[in-house]
């Protein structure tokens, strides 16, 4: 038996990493006073459509979507904002409370080719903060976002940032896309003349040569920004700059969602090759109503922790793992064996140290090379004698001196 494709087990010797990046989510989101949301994997097929929009990748050929027993269409969360919008709208969250700030953690599904970084289950660390339409809203996501990669440890990166203005200059620029490529139709890869009508802007994003070639010289959003967009995204690039945060504007970056409007960006990593997209995000400030929600205006962004991972690997930013402490051995005897188990019962107690038992009733020597393995700095060695008296050996593994203790000065030495 294997597990599916696209899926991988996340192993005890790779865990570590994992460990890191989720205590840096809890510490770094602390300081910004956002609160986690756990929503469910699975939602009404109708949350993504609605969001998302028909004519994305994701709607269109990415969700794992199937019915349930009630003839439900349910699909398992390929993204989180529409779940978040869902559940701020179903609760209340904003309410009472003008602004919410919340973040998440957990896996996502997507059907697609499986690639470095990216799986069909992956998973995802994000935060939204919800009710809130000015650039200083903006700018506490971009710096959460910039602090947060910070620190992991991840320093070759990069902030690409634009701005897809208001959904009427949006609508209008749509439209100047639509003309300009008609005009070079032949040009085009297959997917992007399918997305012409339904969702020009995404041909923008495309990695495709011919498609690249064609948007280096295609309209540019920047020209047609009315006043509400030129002053909001002027506002955005001015607080970058005091607060002496690196970013690129780049014009072609429209994030492949329906729902963006005003400030979008993107976090890029060198070390992740050809595949470079740590994660990004942006204002969408519409979405909520698209919900039947009031206008609630609305900024937010979303990690890869897979691609963070392989980042940080390439830095070498992951810390070694913490290595067991301390090793109780005891000899093949009743007695011993009862001692083991409630001298190291005892130690982890007091001293909150990590500790190691045999649990194999193997003999001295192959537990002396097992806690050598391990790394283990000292062995705590009970024989019957050891027993009888209710003492132990301290063994130095460094440097191979060793002492005869009480029990009871054990449990001062190491609490």
């Amino acid at each position: 038996m294997q597990s599916l494709r696209g899926t991988k087990d996340i192993l005890p010797q790779e865990i570590h990493g994992w460990h890191i990046v989720e205590d840096r989510i809890r510490y770094i989101t602390s300081l910004y006073g956002y609160r986690e949301l756990r929503n469910p994997i699975m939602e009404y097929t109708e949350v993504f459509k609605r969001a998302v929009g028909e004519d994305t990748d994701i709607v269109g050929k990415e969700m794992y979507t199937f019915p349930d027993r009630g003839g439900d269409s349910i699909t398992l969360r390929p993204e989180a904002t529409a779940a978040v919008v869902r559940s701020a709208i179903q609760h209340n969250l904003t309410a009472q409370q003008q602004i919410a700030r919340v973040y998440y953690s957990g896996p996502f599904f997507r059907y697609e080719r499986p690639q470095k970084g990216r799986q069909r289950q992956f998973h995802q660390f994000g935060c939204e903060l919800l009710g809130a339409s000015s650039p200083e809203a903006d700018i506490e996501i971009l710096t959460l976002a910039h602090d947060f990669l910070e620190s992991l440890g991840i320093k070759s990166r990069e902030l690409h940032i634009n701005t897809l203005a208001t959904p009427e200059i949006r609508q209008l620029f749509k439209q100047e896309l639509i003309s300009y490529f008609t005009a070079h139709l032949s040009d085009l890869s297959e997917d992007s003349q399918s997305r012409l009508q339904s969702n020009p802007l995404r041909i923008l994003d495309s990695k495709h040569p011919g498609d690249k070639a064609l948007s280096a010289n295609a309209p540019r959003m920047q020209d047609m920004l009315d006043t509400e967009s030129k002053d909001h995204f002027s506002k955005v690039l001015s607080h970058l700059d005091s607060l002496s945060i690196p970013y690129t504007v780049n014009p072609l970056l429209v994030r492949g969602l329906d729902y963006y409007s005003h400030t979008v960006f993107e976090f890029t990593s060198t070390a992740l090759g050809a595949q470079d997209a740590l994660g990004g995000g942006g204002r969408y400030d519409h979405l909520f109503e698209h919900f039947g929600g009031k206008h609630t205006p609305s900024i937010g962004f979303a990690f890869g922790i897979e691609r963070l991972l392989l980042a940080m690997s390439a830095q070498e930013s992951i810390s070694e793992a913490p290595k067991p402490e301390i090793y109780v051995i005891g000899f093949e005897s009743e007695e011993s064996r009862r001692a083991v188990i409630s001298c190291a019962h005892a130690l982890r107690t007091l001293s909150g140290k990590q500790v190691i038992v045999d649990v194999q009733n193997r003999s001295l020597k192959a537990q002396m090379k097992e806690a050598d393995k391990l790394g283990v700095k000292q062995v705590v060695i009970i024989g019957p004698e050891e027993a009888l008296h209710d003492t132990c050996i301290v063994k130095d593994l460094s440097t191979g001196m060793q002492h005869t203790k009480l029990m009871t000065e054990l449990h001062n030495m190491f609490s």
